[in-house]
């Protein structure tokens, strides 16, 4: 039950937290909570299935992009792309997932690398899709029931509310047989092969997964942000994110 007590009183904090904070506050801690999203998912690749990712941030521009393409171009809601953004990097992150298959340690570090590079160079060079350097602008925020999202206090909880189902959804995932199994291909994956565990199901689900989590913080910041450009998805960012994942203890 101490666990218990100390996460409901941190969420508390959290959640209370935005009461005393100005505009630019509340905007930070919301992009805080965007971050984390992506995280969960990148602690999934590389905390519990041991798989070396250095292209969580293309995932997260993935997700971005296509929300902003969609809603600006095609005027289409938020509810009706986010699906679209989470299975696209589903997709995308199943395919990515093959050379871990191959390769590992610092060579699939490398192959991931060049993914993201990539992307970051279709993001910027692809102007006629992405707007390039100049970006997309005028990405609007959601509605919920007919109420407009607009101000910074009823996004945040959106978006913490949004953090708090990917966590439990997460938690529940990894506490499931699916947990083990990536536990154990990330301690022995010869033993875990062994036992039955699908090696290369599960090398391609954790990043598949992993992508996913990455996509739908991408599709919350396009809209947190309403203006989205190639820089916040260049390499230094999926460095950030995997340094969060180690200081914070990944996989534990």
């Amino acid at each position: 039950y101490r666990h218990a007590i100390v996460l409901a009183a941190g969420l508390l904090v959290v959640g209370l937290a935005p009461l005393l904070l100005k505009s630019y506050g509340i905007y930070l801690l919301t992009l805080w909570c965007v971050y984390l999203m992506a995280t969960f998912g990148l602690n999934l690749t590389v905390g519990y299935a041991g798989q070396i990712s250095l292209g969580h941030a293309a995932f997260f521009g993935i997700g971005a992009y296509c929300v902003a393409t969609l809603m600006v171009k095609l005027g289409l809601s938020f509810w009706a792309v986010l699906p679209v953004a989470g299975l696209s990097c589903f997709v995308v992150g199943l395919v990515v997932g093959f050379p871990a298959l191959r390769v590992q340690h610092h060579y699939l570090a490398f192959a991931t690398l060049g993914f993201n590079v990539l992307v970051f160079l279709f993001l910027r060079n692809e102007e006629w899709l992405t707007g390039g350097t100049f970006g997309i602008s005028g990405i609007p925020r959601p509605s919920i029931f007919g109420h407009a999202l607009d101000k910074p206090l009823p996004f945040f909880y959106f978006t913490y509310v949004s953090v708090i189902a990917l966590a439990a959804a997460m938690a529940w995932l990894l506490r499931s047989p699916w947990g083990r199994a990536f536990a154990a291909l990330r301690d022995n994956p010869i033993r875990a092969e062994s036992t039955g565990v699908n090696i290369t199901a599960y090398t391609l689900l954790a990043f598949a997964i992993g992508a996913t989590y990455a996509g739908i913080a991408g599709a919350y910041f396009a809209v947190l942000v309403n203006f989205i450009e190639p820089a916040p998805f260049h390499l230094s960012v999926s460095l950030m994110m995997l340094l969060a994942v180690i200081v914070g203890g990944a996989g534990r």
